[in-house]
């Protein structure tokens, strides 16, 4: 009779080969650690803490020598912005973005009670009916720095800060004008990548492209002709995502069907870009199971980067500045633009240029890559 068959080897042999298989497989890595380790870094990257900050742009005759200005730029909940230009900053107003504009004149009063002359502020701060909440919690702060000062300097014995607001109405820049364009991105992402990269790479398998191959039929056309019919699928969902949005939950579409086909068009310029990257997909994995990691890796970072479910401006600025190379931003950004401050896609020709950079970089490693077999 031979000797008792060990179950404690056969369990960790069993164990040891199948945590080796699972270290070969990189899609067991890249999912169970590195996309953890990704979303902790960028969640950790949000700034701020539990602090209620409100963010100011100085108007051009705001006096920022005097003491007033000096007490508030240093407070912890108050951050000084600089704009570009002027246009910039009625945008970033009227969307809310920006809590209002700050103007701080000193002029000098005389006190004949003590006989010498004491400082007097006018601060002025001009902003919008989007951002009426934060001025009301802004407002009290202000006045109590105020009295601080005052009774700092003379003991509040004389008002020397006189605060005034100017607030003007604008268009409601609701959550739905945010959260859309940004899904729309995000659904041709997605979609488009997993229908355009498993389409191609499972006709190649059952060698239907190489028998395309041998046809008269024009090798563009082909190509064109198998994707169109994937992007056509995917523009569908585009028109039914901006028509629901805008009549049911109030979508603003700033110029309404002009804005809209001009919607429609930046998304198939984006489909395009994105098919691009499918056939890349398609053409450099060895197995169907490589697909949805080549995806993800190319998808996740953009999915959380590119201002599709919160603004990038969370973040700090080496990595908005990382954001603002990712074709996502730049389509997210652009259709913002088009649908509620009602640009023109030639006024986007700076995210159109980004994304045409990418579409011409894309098509290019298309060309190099692609395989028919």
């Amino acid at each position: 009779m031979g000797s008792k068959y060990n179950q404690a080897k056969a369990l960790g042999a069993i164990t040891k080969a199948s945590f080796l298989a699972s270290l070969k497989n990189p899609q067991s890595f890249v999912f169970s650690l590195l996309f953890p380790l990704v979303f902790v870094f960028i969640f950790g990257a949000f700034s701020g803490g539990s602090l209620t900050k409100y963010t100011l742009a100085l108007s051009p005759n705001c006096d920022t020598t005097n003491v007033l200005f000096k007490t508030i730029s240093s407070q912890p909940f108050i951050v000084i912005k600089n704009f570009a230009d002027t246009i910039e900053v009625r945008k970033e107003l009227e969307k809310g973005k920006l809590t209002g504009i700050l103007t701080i004149q000193q002029n000098n009063t005389f006190d004949s009670s003590h006989n010498k002359s004491l400082p007097h502020f006018n601060l002025t701060l001009r902003s919008t009916s989007a951002s009426s909440l934060e001025m009301m919690q802004l407002i009290p702060l202000l006045e109590n720095l105020s009295d601080k000062l005052e009774k700092r300097i003379n003991g509040n014995k004389a008002t020397m800060v006189t605060i005034k607001q100017d607030i003007y109405n604008v268009r409601e820049y609701k959550t739905i004008d945010f959260v859309l364009p940004g899904q729309i991105g995000f659904s041709l992402l997605f979609s488009t990548l997993f229908g355009i990269a498993f389409t191609f790479f499972n006709l190649r398998e059952q060698l239907v492209l190489k028998r395309f191959y041998a046809t008269p039929v024009n090798k563009l056309n082909i190509l064109l002709g198998i994707g169109f019919s994937r992007i056509f699928f995917q523009l569908i969902n585009v028109l039914v995502l901006i028509t629901v949005g805008h009549f049911c939950i109030g979508f603003t579409l700033a110029h309404g069907l002009v804005t809209f086909l001009e919607m429609v068009g930046l998304s198939i310029f984006f489909l395009l870009m994105l098919m691009g990257v499918g056939l890349i997909f398609s053409s450099i994995v060895k197995n169907d199971t490589m697909i949805p990691l080549m995806i993800n890796i190319f998808s996740l970072p953009q999915m959380l980067l590119s201002g599709t479910f919160f603004s990038i401006s969370v973040f700090p600025e080496w990595l908005q500045t990382c954001c603002k190379i990712l074709p996502l931003t730049h389509f997210n950004l652009a259709m913002r633009k088009i649908s509620f401050e009602g640009a023109s896609i030639f006024e986007c020709w700076q995210n159109i240029g980004a994304l045409g950079l990418w579409t011409l970089l894309i098509y290019f490693i298309v060309w190099k890559v692609f395989k028919w077999e």
